[in-house]
């Protein structure tokens, strides 16, 4: 039982790690549907929503400087970087369509 049980987390884990990382296109992708659907449902003010269009602005104009100056390619740190961005501006996105505040 042991074995079967340990197959299977070391299976899981390698399909884990088989699985594509999203891209940092598909990334900002979806949190711009997240922001789109936040104005459509009234969950986002005028004022998230140009805040955060502002965020994720900047968070591009940074990642073709990065892409620019490294020949199209970000570097290990850079993408490092841009995930720890994403991550922040998606908690962002989260907190304005979960507070109080509607359109």
């Amino acid at each position: 039982m042991k074995h079967t049980i340990s197959a299977i987390v070391i299976g899981l884990g390698l399909f884990a790690s088989a699985l594509p990382a999203q891209t940092i296109a598909q990334r900002k992708e979806n949190q711009q549907h997240r922001i789109a659907n936040g104005v459509k449902s009234g969950q986002l003010t005028a004022g998230e929503t140009a805040r955060l269009e502002k965020k994720e602005s900047n968070l591009n104009k940074e990642t073709r400087a990065d892409r620019a100056a490294n020949g199209g390619k970000l570097t290990t740190a850079e993408k490092k970087q841009v995930n720890h961005q994403q991550n922040k501006l998606s908690k962002d996105i989260y907190k304005d369509k979960h507070n109080s505040a509607v359109q």
